[in-house]
């Protein structure tokens, strides 16, 4: 008896109003590529914002942070702007070069969680968001914006993200190798 309420109660954080938010950015991704109007797109990623910021904002307020949320909102974050990304890039707006400058963050710390799982030394550091990533994931967030509605923009913005991102790179670095080093 003791599992089905376990399963209940997981399943109850799984769907509770923080995690559904962050799921939201699936939907908003699906539907992302099939919009050709400049300001539906622009919608659709100020929606994408405005849930990646109150999810985790609600969880904190409510005391309703899990591990569910902590895994579900990096990954629908990261699949919001690949598939933003990718569409721009189909339809011409990104070149493949600021394609890959925008998500090498992505790209390095997806890398660094794998090899910190196969270190046992590591395998139990938690992973936590740091203010040069979200700082990283703004400025991202600025540039899918900027194409359908600055296309001017767009350049000096992506290489603002490109800084950012080696700046975010390294800071993930340092901290997993501090954490390396306590634990």
């Amino acid at each position: 008896m003791a599992e089905r309420t376990t399963d209940r109660t997981t399943n109850r954080r799984l769907f509770d109003l923080p995690n559904l938010l962050s799921m939201s950015r699936v939907v908003l991704a699906i539907v992302f590529p099939f919009t050709h109007r400049p300001t539906v797109q622009a919608v659709l990623i100020g929606l994408a914002a405005v849930s990646d910021f109150l999810d985790g904002w609600i969880a904190r307020a409510r005391h309703t942070a899990s591990k569910w949320g902590a895994l579900l909102d990096p990954i629908t974050d990261r699949i919001f702007v690949v598939v933003a990304l990718a569409t721009y890039v189909f339809i011409g707006a990104l070149t493949t070069g600021e394609y890959f400058t925008m998500i090498m963050r992505d790209l390095a710390t997806a890398i660094g969680f794998l090899v910190a799982r196969a270190v046992p030394s590591l395998q139990r550091v938690t992973f936590k968001a740091r203010m040069a990533g979200k700082i990283t994931t703004t400025v991202q967030l600025l540039v899918l914006i900027a194409v359908p509605l600055a296309p001017t923009l767009v350049r000096p913005l992506v290489i603002v993200v490109g800084v950012l991102s080696v700046w975010a790179i390294i800071d993930y670095t340092i901290a997993l190798q501090r954490a390396r080093a306590a634990a």
